[in-house]
């Protein structure tokens, strides 16, 4: 009795949330938009290829792409896009390990460094160095 009463009501708010987002949706639609003036701007030549030219021409005129995220990412932003893990890895902090009750731990948490070197000890022999 509880699953049925819990997913009408689920369905009901979702059916809310919907509707709501709709109306939103339909208002922004009917509001008349304002367009900005394109600046004219001279079109380079960054490659042969005459798509990616076109491509990255458009990107240089649009320049929204450079305050995404409300403003300018830079090296101090850096932590925000990677998610933290970029500061840990300039402060040398050790990699955060999978817990041995995982059944991945086994091959994430692994020392590779001896399969690393036999590798390039055959890799060595093989191309003659």
């Amino acid at each position: 009795m509880k699953k049925k009463t819990t997913r009408k009501t689920i369905r009901q708010i979702v059916r809310e949330e919907v509707a709501m987002a709709i109306q939103e949706v339909i208002t922004e639609l009917k509001q008349p938009t304002q367009s900005q003036p394109k600046k004219i701007v001279e079109k380079k030549s960054f490659s042969n290829n005459s798509v990616l030219n076109d491509v990255l021409n458009e990107t240089a005129q649009d320049g929204e792409w450079k305050t995404l995220g409300g403003s300018e990412f830079t090296s101090d932003r850096m932590n925000e896009l990677v998610g933290g893990q970029y500061g840990d890895m300039m402060n040398k902090n050790t990699p955060q390990q999978v817990p041995s009750s995982d059944p991945m731990s086994q091959f994430v948490n692994k020392d590779y460094s001896e399969v690393l070197k036999k590798s390039e000890e055959k890799s060595k022999m093989k191309h003659g160095g």
